[in-house]
């Protein structure tokens, strides 16, 4: 579980003294000026916090040790003192499910009892681990089963890189001693953020762990393998260029306003005109090559063929493409999954336009992981008891 961290105040800047019980500080999520504040509150001279700060980070980062006592280049007084000081603690993994294609759930513990849940999809030379930014979700998109969970909390940097530490933990991925990273099979080669909650309002956490996760002394992930997905907070979509730089996914599903309201409510705040005018900006300043828009293809709502002309009219000039989502079904969904043909059909005519519009194939649908069916089992039992009543 992770804990809380303790915040850096004036009279910890003093000489070194051991913590009360339980208030070590998760070194987690941290950025790297943020743990070489803390080292130095704890006591390292400030001379040599950088360099401690260094080697703290790749211990954690690089080779996946949460053992201070393991960290041999740093000298027996000097683990001790940050064992007094701190933890590097990950999200507790409450279950742990595989589904028949493959593809690992983890349903995961956090500080307050919370849970989130986060997929792991291995694929041919790759393998993608979607994270959640927040335990449940604001958006209430009428097509999404984690948007039935109301919103508790938004998830700390600690929490969201915590994700991928563990998922790494579970494939086995942190080098063997004595091997460079380097030489290391990537399992998980990609991340997005994708799962539980809307990231874009959780900016702050979410920039601080892609950045972590991005350093080339630690994760060492390209901002190229990373995608955030948005609903369209549209003021956030600049800073997340210039901020994180990674590739951008928008959950679009809809080509008129009066549709997207019903699907994305957040349009009705930031209706396709003016989302779009966002994005256009988007690739130029991030250098990504292209933004990708998520449709989800729901029978007789979004999938006619008036619908596919009239996306690829909106999206001119915008370097993109179409991930088209066959429907996930969940119990009490209000939507039905568009028919093979229907999609194929409506993915004709996307490339025709020009566009990439690859099918997406449905991942985890046995236990409950695909896009879009992510919810925390306590919500999901919660939920049951009370329709039993």
């Amino acid at each position: 579980m992770t804990a809380p961290a303790v915040p850096i105040t004036q009279d910890m800047l003093t000489l070194p003294r051991k913590p009360v019980e339980g208030s070590r500080t998760n070194l987690i999520g941290l950025t790297r000026d943020g743990l070489r504040d803390a080292l130095i509150a704890a006591g390292t001279p400030e001379r040599q916090a950088k360099m401690r700060a260094g080697q703290v980070w790749q211990w954690i980062y690089q080779k996946g040790v949460r053992d201070f006592e393991a960290m041999t280049n740093l000298a027996k007084p000097y683990r001790a003192l940050l064992a007094d000081h701190f933890e590097v603690s990950v999200p507790e993994v409450v279950r742990r499910e595989v589904s028949s294609d493959g593809t690992r759930k983890y349903l995961l513990r956090i500080a307050g009892g919370h849970e989130v849940e986060a997929v792991y999809i291995p694929e041919e030379g790759r393998g993608t681990l979607c994270i959640s930014s927040q335990v449940g979700c604001t958006l209430t998109c009428s097509f999404c089963h984690t948007g039935t969970q109301r919103l508790v909390r938004n998830l700390t940097p600690g929490e969201i890189v915590g994700q991928i530490m563990v998922a790494r933990d579970d494939l086995g991925e942190w080098p063997a001693p004595g091997r460079n990273p380097k030489d290391e099979t990537r399992l998980l080669s990609n991340i997005v953020l994708m799962g539980m909650g809307e990231p874009l309002y959780n900016f702050e956490a979410v920039r601080d762990a892609m950045k972590i996760a991005m350093d080339p002394e630690g994760i060492s992930l390209s901002r190229r393998r990373i995608t955030l997905s948005t609903s369209g907070v549209v003021p956030e979509i600049a800073r997340t260029a210039a901020e994180i730089g990674c590739l951008l996914a928008v959950s679009f599903h809809a080509t008129t306003d009066e549709v997207r309201d019903r699907l994305v409510p957040i349009n009705k705040r930031w209706n396709i005109a003016t989302l779009l005018d966002a994005l256009r900006t988007y690739p130029k300043v991030s250098n990504s090559e292209r933004i990708t828009f998520e449709y989800v293809m729901l029978k007789d709502v979004n999938d006619s063929d008036e619908d596919a002309r009239r996306l690829v009219k909106l999206i001119e000039g915008i370097p993109a493409k179409i991930n088209l989502i066959p429907f996930n079904e969940w119990p009490g969904a209000p939507y039905e999954r568009s028919s093979n043909n229907r999609i194929r059909a409506f993915a004709d005519i996307v490339h025709k336009a020009g566009y990439a519009s690859p099918i997406r194939t449905p991942r985890g649908e046995d236990i409950m992981a695909a896009c879009g069916q992510l919810k925390s089992e306590t919500e999901r039992v919660r939920k049951s008891k009370r329709a039993a009543v």
